[in-house]
């Protein structure tokens, strides 16, 4: 895998978006072709965006929380 190809993955594991499915929780695909350290670093990536998406949000929430109340509103 190419660094490139790797922080592809790491930007996608970091991301709020999963694939459509059922109501269990899932992993994003990238997060299996990922190692340890592109875990870790996906984590602590989405642990800085959070907080940047919900500042930008109008109603102060991130993607995550989006993504959770569009869930539960289902």
């Amino acid at each position: 895998m190419t660094p490139e190809e790797k922080e592809l993955l790491i930007e996608q594991v970091a991301g709020a978006w999963r694939p459509e499915g059922d109501d269990e929780l899932h992993y994003h695909k990238a997060w299996h072709d990922l190692d340890a350290a592109g875990r870790a670093r996906a984590f602590e990536l989405a642990r800085a965006l959070r907080p940047l998406e919900a500042a930008l949000d109008p109603d102060g929430l991130s993607t995550t929380a989006r993504a959770v109340l569009a869930k539960i509103r289902k």
